[in-house]
């Protein structure tokens, strides 16, 4: 009788449950656990049989054990896991190492994570009036939790492996040269209009004072860097059917001061990148591009993003797609890129990932400002910076959903034609959005605007649709000069913002989000038409 106690990573010979007792037979099988204090452990089953293509078996190495290896070649089954006494042991086979054991560990968790995501994230039935429509929301499934799960395992709580893998994988979605990660798409909007300021720049930098070409209609925070680094935000108004900004008003707009445009993507639907992008080589201006609602929309078939000089993302599980919250910048320039990552890491020179140093090999042969010659190039600051990565399992999360981006962005496009043509009996009362000309969008929300004949008010149709659990949403700030927080801001207006002004009263969007079904949407449609007095389907 084998009298030794079990340990974890041992291997022993025990009988196998799933044989019937009459022809009882043992197996090896590996101790995932130390025994409790009846005696039981965790243990999972060693076969010889090689994996299947779809089957979760992990292949030992002569590598994986502490002295003899098993006489045989050998395969553990994490999802075979189950406990037992381990006094039913015979003997000890093999110990494995610490490092195969947390491997096999891994897996074992892995497998228990897909049992919960599959009672967590279970589709539920939709209950039109009583199931909620969300106009955006994140979807997850086991895919996102494992890779959570697997970076909180490496202990490692800042940035990382994975959220190297990350930035290299969406730069080559995007196909862009350099991209790296922030903690938000305000972040990036932030570290991207501040790489503009750089002395490094000489005279292109922008400094205060400067002008830079926006709009009012969108996101307070495609706007706010040029406020709060001291430049002058332009307004030029917006085209009531693209929600983006009419680009025959931007070259009147452009005065001795302008140093760049800075404009986003109104949810997804690319602006008119033709003339911008014509107007920026013409008078030797940046071009921004906020694309945080405008993932995977392309213009001329290529993807916005590429066509300016820096341009941003955001990751709040509204987006495209998530990690919570998240963002990123990128661009072609490796100047522009090394300025970017300096003022996201504390405005550091040094480019060193976190918990590496001396990559130049040159970390104290530095004599810059007035520091003593030597000094530690680690520790010397090239820009007023800001500390603003996102952590590891932030990146895991991301890796899981880009690899779902194509499918969300088609089921975006779907649901937004769905809407176009359902709602196209609505158009003597509302503007229907309308994608720019050479522009595929990868649309962010299905945006609607009340024409002066709509025989009902935004506020009464918006407070309607969320009785019947359909959300909405305003086209953000609406018309920012006329913000609270804008009052005595220093800005200029082109002209006048009659549409802007427009979209403050008027408008409003729904959902497209891939979460949303054909259903829901067919049911948010009828109801539109109900309390406009509409009814042709």
């Amino acid at each position: 009788m084998f009298k030794a106690s079990i340990h974890q990573g041992g291997i022993y010979k025990l009988p196998f449950p799933y044989t019937k007792l009459a022809q009882q037979k043992y197996r090896p099988a590996l101790a995932i656990t130390a025994p409790d204090s009846t005696g039981d452990a965790r243990f999972v089953f060693i076969t010889t049989t090689p994996p299947a293509a779809s089957a979760n078996r992990l292949a030992l190495g002569a590598d994986d054990f502490v002295g003899p290896a098993l006489p045989f070649q050998s395969f553990v089954r994490p999802e075979k896991s189950m406990l037992l006494n381990g006094s039913l042991a015979v003997k000890q086979l093999a110990q494995l190492t610490p490092q195969a054991l947390q491997t096999v560990l891994r897996h074992v968790i892995q497998d228990e994570v897909a049992h919960f995501s599959a009672s967590a994230f279970a589709p539920r039935e939709f209950v039109p009036g009583t199931s909620a429509i969300p106009p955006s929301g994140k979807l997850l499934d086991a895919a996102e939790l494992q890779l959570m799960v697997e970076a909180s395992l490496d202990g490692w709580l800042t940035t990382g492996r994975f959220n190297a893998q990350f930035e290299k994988k969406l730069a080559a979605f995007i196909g862009v040269k350099h991209l790296i990660t922030v903690n938000s798409g305000s972040s990036a909007n932030l570290v991207a209009f501040s790489t503009l300021t750089s002395p490094k720049l000489g005279q292109r930098a922008i400094r205060r004072g400067d002008e830079v070409i926006a709009v009012a209609a969108g996101f307070p925070t495609t706007v706010n860097p040029i406020i709060q680094f001291g430049a002058v935000p332009v307004f030029v108004d917006v085209d009531l059917h693209t929600h983006n900004i009419e680009a025959s008003q931007i070259e009147a707009a452009i005065g001795p001061k302008t140093k760049a445009i800075m404009l986003a993507h109104s949810l997804g639907n690319p602006f008119n990148l033709d003339v911008v992008t014509a107007l920026c080589k013409k008078h030797g201006l940046w071009l921004v591009e906020d694309c945080c609602d405008a993932l995977g929309s392309t213009y001329r078939g290529q993807m916005v993003g590429t066509f300016g000089d820096m341009a941003t993302l955001s990751f709040y599980p509204a987006h495209h797609i998530t990690m919570g919250e998240g963002g990123a910048v990128f661009t072609h320039s490796d100047e522009l890129k090394a300025i970017a990552e300096s003022f996201r890491d504390w405005g550091r020179d040094c480019y060193c990932p976190p918990g590496k140093d001396n990559t130049c090999g040159k970390r104290y042969c530095w004599k810059l400002g007035s520091l003593p010659e030597g000094y530690d190039h680690k520790y010397t600051y090239g820009h007023l910076g800001y500390n603003l990565k996102i952590t590891d399992m932030q990146a895991a999360c991301g890796l899981a959903q880009l690899d779902k981006a194509p499918q969300f962005i088609a089921a975006r496009k779907r649901n937004f034609a769905f809407l176009k043509e359902r709602l196209a009996g609505c158009e003597e009362y509302v503007h229907l959005p309308q994608a720019t000309e050479h522009a595929d969008p990868s649309w962010f929300g299905f945006p609607i605007t009340l024409r002066e004949n709509c025989p009902v008010t935004r506020l009464d149709l918006l407070q309607y649709l969320e009785q019947n659990k359909i959300g909405t949403r305003l086209l953000f700030a609406g018309n920012l000069t006329r913000q609270p927080y804008m009052q005595g801001q220093n800005y200029r207006i082109s002209g006048e913002l009659r549409n802007t002004d427009t979209v403050m009263k008027h408008t409003f969007w729904i959902g497209v989000q891939p979460a949303l079904t054909l259903e829901m949407l067919e049911f948010a449609a009828q109801r539109i038409e109900s309390y406009l007095g509409i009814n042709f389907h």
